[in-house]
């Protein structure tokens, strides 16, 4: 039995996808899907899963007993994504001491666990991208999301849960199951919507004289390369600590527009906008993954080019109104 904690969400349900397509289907999912507005639940339509149970809940029943005495692993996604959430304390809550709680009695009882981080974790990138857990004392989040991530990083390193979990810091991920992200969801995903209500994109101006407006970059990385990078992670408990789950190569979002444009078969149309001000001390301007810990351990996830991922995401999913991954498209 597999858990994934916020297996509705954006990761964790294409997750419960890339298991369900190799033949797993005894899965327990917790996660809040609040409003049917949202329309969250329906990253779980199609898929199958042996039960659901509510975060609130969880917790207390895992280490009560009262879950099923054969889970194998937990897949840890679940978390407060928003990178402009101001309130720490709930931040801290969500994201450090549930995750804790979580990894102690995964690790009492030898259950393998695997937990997202995230890119965000290296702030303004001036230290590099390096994934080596000696560097994790000099980073410095631009944002408190950020920080709540760090914090438990630094807690797996020095309680010795790293040395038995695996640490995913993950970069710009992109693709289907992220429709209900509203504010939060990719480039990719907004770029799509806009080209189809206004023929146009647009993008943040730079507020910064090195880079030219649209030449800000990020390693985008494709949802499936995530889900099968974790499938492989499963498959091998003997690999620990924490990696980098990217590209391995920085894009620009002009690239990633053209992408878009391409993908439907039409000539590239961009404005620019200011970037608000609230925004702008703590924006990256360049991430891009360091991959050689990943490849160093063996795995053989080679990433998608960006223009292949986007025209994937665009003209299997967004194009055909989609609003799920399922096991019927590999």
């Amino acid at each position: 039995m597999i858990v994934i904690t916020g297996g509705a969400g954006f990761i964790g349900s294409a997750m419960l996808w890339e298991l369900n397509r190799n033949g797993m289907e005894q899965v327990i999912v917790v996660d809040e899907l609040g409003s049917t507005a949202t329309g969250k639940w329906k990253n779980l339509s199609g898929l199958s899963f042996t039960d659901f149970i509510p975060k609130e809940d969880f917790l207390a029943r895992f280490s009560g007993g009262k879950i099923a005495d054969d889970i194998t692993a937990v897949i840890h996604m679940g978390a407060i994504s928003d990178t402009t959430e101001t309130d720490a304390d709930l931040l801290l809550r969500n994201n450090y001491a549930f995750s804790t709680g979580l990894a102690s009695l995964c690790l009492s009882r030898n259950i393998r666990f695997i937990y997202a981080s995230s890119a965000a974790t290296y702030g303004d990138g001036a230290l590099g991208y390096s994934d080596e857990e000696e560097s994790l004392d000099a980073l410095r989040p631009l944002n408190m999301y950020g920080y709540s991530k760090q914090l438990f990083d630094l807690w797996a390193r020095k309680t010795g849960a790293l040395r038995k979990s695996a640490g995913l810091k993950f970069f710009n991920v992109y693709g289907p199951n992220e429709y209900h992200k509203g504010e939060m969801s990719s480039v990719a995903f907004k770029a799509f919507h806009q080209i189809r209500q206004t023929g146009e994109v647009r993008l943040f101006e730079s507020h910064r004289k090195e880079y030219r407006h649209g030449e800000q970059m990020r390693d985008f990385v494709y949802i499936k390369d995530c889900t099968a990078i974790m499938l492989w992670l499963l498959e091998n408990p003997s690999v620990n600590g924490i990696f980098n789950i990217g590209s391995g190569r920085a894009r620009s979002f002009r690239d990633l527009a053209e992408a878009a444009f391409s993908a439907l078969g039409l000539e590239p149309a961009i404005r620019y906008v200011p970037m608000p001000e609230t925004l702008r001390d703590k924006y990256q301007y360049f991430t891009e993954a360091k991959l050689d810990k990943l490849k160093a351990f063996g795995c053989p996830v080679s990433p998608t080019g960006l223009e292949e991922g986007v025209r994937d995401y665009i003209c299997n999913y967004l194009s055909k109104d989609r609003s799920n991954l399922d096991r019927a498209l590999s």
